[in-house]
């Protein structure tokens, strides 16, 4: 558990630890490590073992968890928290059939994404074929800083808030084209913000390029970024610029004129 977690625990008497500390307990188990024991539970959430073997029993015990008698993993139950987000979140309604069509449109996978704390989280995708050695889905996290949703969200932030995540954040090198230098970065973010899309190189993963447009609503505020990625050895930079962009633009436009008459925004 990180220290400002803890302040916040004993500085708000709304705070209720169990319930964070069993989100916690879910939010540990990845693609990667779908199998935990309790000893790995409370390394990655920083809790005390007898804390994270308390909230593993009681997920088993309300059907979200399982066990081979060594290691835990999430049971299909736990897709019901995700289908409650889903289900009453007009924007993934709204920019799903939007994806399906940039995908049909160019041929490659089409995703959609939210800034989560400091990573990105997919609300929508249409993959055509899989690129990526880590499979993506709805629900998926990648680091807001190497991947070019994340620079569209992140070159939308208020001045602060970008100082605040620049600050807590170390950026770490996926590949030898990662920036991990913050006033690199900084500075790709300005050409972000200048340029209205971001376009990623490899630095997520080798032989992967990505180009992302912020999704607007009609006041300007960026609520979300919808991407196409493709391999790096079929579509050139520019190619991705001249045949992927323009298609991420009309469906950006089509999704700000969706969400302000569904929701006024």
């Amino acid at each position: 558990m990180k220290p400002s977690d803890a302040a916040e625990e004993a500085s708000d008497p709304n705070f209720m630890t169990s319930l964070a500390r069993g989100l916690s307990v879910i939010r540990a188990f990845t693609e990667r490590e779908p199998n935990l024991t309790i000893a790995d539970i409370a390394k990655i959430t920083g809790l005390p073992r007898a804390a994270a073997r308390r909230c593993l029993l009681t997920l088993m015990q309300l059907g979200y968890a399982g066990s081979d008698g060594r290691t835990f993993h999430l049971r299909p139950k736990i897709l019901a928290l995700g289908y409650s987000f889903l289900s009453s979140a007009p924007l993934a309604t709204i920019l799903d059939p939007l994806i399906e069509q940039v995908s049909g449109a160019v041929q490659e996978s089409c995703s959609a994404a939210v800034l989560d704390e400091d990573d990105v989280v997919y609300i929508a995708r249409a993959a055509t074929k899989r690129i990526m050695s880590v499979g993506l889905n709805v629900g998926s996290r990648l680091p807001a800083y190497c991947t070019s949703m994340g620079r569209v969200l992140l070159a939308a932030l208020p001045e602060a808030e970008l100082d605040s995540y620049l600050a807590r954040v170390p950026l770490k090198p996926f590949t030898e084209r990662t920036i991990t230098a913050t006033d690199a970065l900084k500075r790709e973010l300005e050409r972000v913000r200048d340029r209205g899309f971001s376009l990623v190189d490899q630095e997520l993963e080798l032989g992967l390029r990505s180009i992302a447009v912020p999704i607007s609503t009609a006041a300007g505020g960026v609520i979300a970024a919808m991407n196409v990625s493709a391999q790096a050895a079929r579509v050139t930079c520019p190619e991705m610029e001249q045949q992927f962009l323009p298609q991420l633009q009309r469906a950006a436009q089509e999704a700000r004129v969706l969400l302000v008459r569904s929701r006024g925004l």
